[in-house]
């Protein structure tokens, strides 16, 4: 286990300091702006702990207001908006020197059975080998035909990312989600800038503006999951991007949607 995954363990594991309201911390070393997938993981925690054992997450989405400062602790207040016999609905504002950084609304749902079909799978293997320098962060990640992403030349805006935490995680399904919830954040943005290679990022303005995460079944991010990745569209500075998490025997276990803003200076 690369020491990079008990510190996301221990960020997650909010400091309770008054009824609907906790406070989330950052990894040592953390500079410049907190990663957004931090911010909504930690959102999603604070909600979780207001709900009972239960129910279980079901979607969330959240708008990122502004850049989280990585050198000041986060604020996270809950409201309780509505608790009904078979759905629960929270929302979620993280704060930092009296502003809202960041605002959540979460969905939990008792575990039922009901209707059930997938529409399509992506069956696959899942890599064989991992290089040494992808299992030093607390996800290992790797991309599929990665060596045809070398080259800063324009590609269509597709891609496909295996990944799983570096070591096991337990069994609490607020924590697996929390982590996926995590990860869901990477590569979406970078996927909507294919199409337009090569960029010059210190000329580039670019940021989160929401996200939105669809939890289908239940999963653990402790076995490889398969991050399926498009970006349909991209106008007035926005990119859209979308991603669909698969297990390799193809069941399908979340879907993710985002807008990124993408500017240059």
């Amino acid at each position: 286990m690369d020491p990079t995954l008990p510190e996301l363990l221990a960020i997650l594991d909010l400091e309770s300091i008054e009824l609907n309201q906790f406070r989330a911390h950052h990894p040592p070393g953390t500079s410049g702006r907190v990663f957004g997938g931090q911010i909504m993981a930690q959102a999603l925690m604070a909600a979780g702990r207001t709900v009972p054992d239960t129910l279980r997450v079901h979607s969330l989405h959240g708008y990122f207001l502004r850049p989280g400062d990585p050198d000041v602790p986060v604020l996270m207040s809950v409201d309780r908006i509505r608790d009904g016999r078979s759905f629960a609905t929270r929302r979620v504002v993280a704060i930092q020197r009296g502003d809202a950084i960041f605002e959540m609304s979460a969905s939990f749902q008792i575990q039922e059975d009901g209707f059930a079909h997938q529409a399509r799978t992506v069956v696959r293997e899942p890599p064989a080998k991992v290089p040494p320098a992808l299992q030093r962060t607390a996800f290992v990640a790797m991309m599929e035909e990665w060596k045809t992403y070398l080259q800063e030349t324009p590609m269509p805006p597709f891609k496909r990312v295996w990944f799983r935490t570096n070591g096991e995680v337990g069994d609490d399904p607020l924590l697996h989600a929390c982590l996926l919830t995590y990860q869901s954040d990477s590569d979406l943005m970078s996927t909507s800038r294919l199409p337009h290679r090569p960029v010059d990022r210190a000329r580039l303005q670019r940021a989160s503006l929401d996200h939105a995460l669809w939890f289908h079944r239940p999963v653990r991010v402790d076995e490889w999951l398969l991050y399926d990745l498009d970006s349909p569209s991209a106008s007035q500075a926005r990119g859209f991007s979308r991603g669909e998490i698969y297990r390799p025997d193809g069941t399908l276990v979340a879907s993710a949607m985002q807008e990124c803003l993408m500017r240059r200076r």
